[in-house]
């Protein structure tokens, strides 16, 4: 037992399992950030195999992102409920069984009805697997390593999807995208079954909030449509305008409802905390600027730059090093010695120094000298911030509320990847048909035609991160405005939330028995 937790009346033991434990909640994790890019890879194959046409394409990503953005509230409730060990086990039953179906699936309608259920699973399964660590992990310096290493997985793995999945669909075929996450799911729930001891007295057994649950999931599947349908269709479309009012009354709604009920979906002591609220709002606006650039360099890599599938991936890996030093180096060893703060503000700040570079991006660009180093700073700042990120969202929080805590991140996170891929790509779209009506007259042959269609791509996208730089700085801002918590390291070990943001130390969880 650490030093500290032994002087705390009724403090329980550290699970002497926990670090084995941490490999199947990693595994899992990986599991679900690796598929929400290694499908993309296989989409053109997928769409031609099973005779998808361009309009319904979308589904296949967007059945995934409604499921998923729009049942995290309860799937984190549910895990209070049930127990987090239980609902890590189910999600990651149903998330097999879902993707089985998926690499199976012999039409559209099956594969998009496959991508929901695998939304659903993942719903009930990301937030178990973030209130595990919280609820397993008490000494602070052990918390912040297994944090680090966490959030290295869950900022690195979609770009270990693109590798993946390039080779998968290159060589084998694209139904293995699908297929491979069995044997994830199998080994993670079978060692989570166990190895993982829940300690007791953590649950919420209080009534589900039905009203809750309907709000806030119609609320949030309406967000996260309205910004799919702005990306397709456009921001004036009366369908994507009708979305964002009904979202917008929908949430107020359940924010209403929350405030009366006697046993809510989301206790707002969980939000309203300075220090989680600053994280919630921080981090999502990092994933808005994160996700849509994500996208722009895997199309600049393989539409301007010529590089397959399988090569675009290996062009992302000085990212995925960024972010693992970031959070397992930097995050994890200064996380005990300096206040949270000052790892997330600067992060977002080195963060955007990658980003300002990648602003630069021509034509001719070169790899080495440009996007390299973009990348390493990019994923150095994103994981320097990440990790005390991912720590804070369960800070202070009672241990009976740690699910709904933990699926705040991921709804944030969620909510921040549709707003980004949406947002900008709009912002690239409209810079490039400037761009290409303000040049085109001077293209006097097919060839200089498509040079100037090229370089409005890239004047494009170029655009849109230069907004992905001022997103950045702004969550550089609230992080270092808003999240006032101290050093984990000087913490007081606590299961009670005060809900004034006011606190000078890290309180971490601690279950009783």
């Amino acid at each position: 037992m650490s030093e500290t937790a032994r002087n705390i009346p009724g403090a329980s033991a550290p699970d002497p399992s926990r670090w084995r434990a941490l490999v199947f909640i990693a595994l899992a994790q990986l599991m679900v950030v690796l598929d929400a890019t290694i499908v993309n890879i296989a989409l053109p194959s997928a769409q031609q195999d099973l005779g998808i046409s361009d309009g319904n394409r979308q589904w296949v990503v967007t059945a995934y992102a409604l499921a998923f953005g729009g049942l995290l509230l309860f799937g984190g409730r549910v895990a209070d409920l049930w127990g987090r060990k239980r609902a890590f086990v189910i999600g990651l039953g149903g998330f097999a069984l879902a993707s089985a179906l998926g690499g199976a699936a012999q039409s559209g309608a099956m594969m998009f009805g496959s991508r929901a259920l695998q939304g659903i699973f993942g719903a009930l399964l990301a937030p178990a697997a973030l209130s595990l660590l919280a609820v397993m992990f008490t000494d602070a310096k052990e918390r912040a390593k297994a944090f680090g290493i966490y959030g290295a997985i869950a900022g690195g793995g979609g770009a270990v999807g693109l590798i993946l999945g390039g080779f998968l669909t290159e060589y084998l075929d694209w139904r293995w995208t699908f297929f491979v996450n069995i044997p994830f799911a199998v080994v993670a729930a079978a060692g989570a079954y166990l190895v993982i001891r829940e300690p007791e007295g953590g649950r919420n057994r209080s009534p589900l909030d039905i009203p809750g649950v309907i709000l806030s999931t119609l609320g949030l599947v309406s967000l996260v449509y309205g910004f799919t349908r702005a990306e397709s269709d456009g921001w004036g479309d009366s369908m994507t305008v009708g979305l964002f009012v009904a979202s917008a009354v929908l949430l107020v709604a359940f924010v209403i409802t929350e405030a009366k009920v006697k046993a809510p979906l989301l206790p707002l002591r969980v939000i309203t905390d300075r220090n989680r609220g600053g994280v919630y709002l921080s981090l999502g606006l990092a994933i808005i600027a994160m996700f849509g650039t994500f996208l722009f360099l895997t199309y600049y890599l393989q539409v301007v730059k010529g590089f397959s599938p399988v090569k675009t991936g290996f062009a992302f890996l000085p990212m995925i090093a960024g972010m693992i030093t970031g959070s397992t180096q930097i995050g994890a060893r200064l996380m005990t010695r300096v206040p949270a703060r000052l790892l997330m503000g600067p992060g977002f700040l080195v963060a955007a120094a990658g980003m300002f570079l990648l602003a630069q991006i021509e034509l001719d660009s070169a790899y080495a000298a440009l996007i390299l180093p973009a990348m390493l700073l990019l994923g150095l700042g994103m994981g320097t911030a990440f990790m005390p990120a991912m720590a804070l969202a369960t800070h202070g929080v009672q241990p009976r509320d740690a699910g709904v805590a933990s699926a705040m991140v991921n709804t944030s996170q969620q909510v921040g990847g549709a707003i980004g891929t949406a947002l900008l790509n709009t912002i690239a779209a409209s810079a490039t048909t400037s761009y290409i009506k303000d040049h085109i007259a001077t293209a006097t042959s097919k060839s200089q035609s498509q040079l100037v269609q090229l370089q409005g791509q890239v004047h494009g996208y170029a655009s849109a991160i230069w907004f992905a730089v001022g997103i950045l700085v702004v969550a550089a801002a609230i992080a270092l405005t808003l999240v006032h918590a101290g050093r984990p390291g000087a913490a007081s070990v606590s299961g009670q939330d005060t809900g004034t943001g006011a606190e000078d130390e890290l309180h971490v969880p601690v279950v009783a028995h």
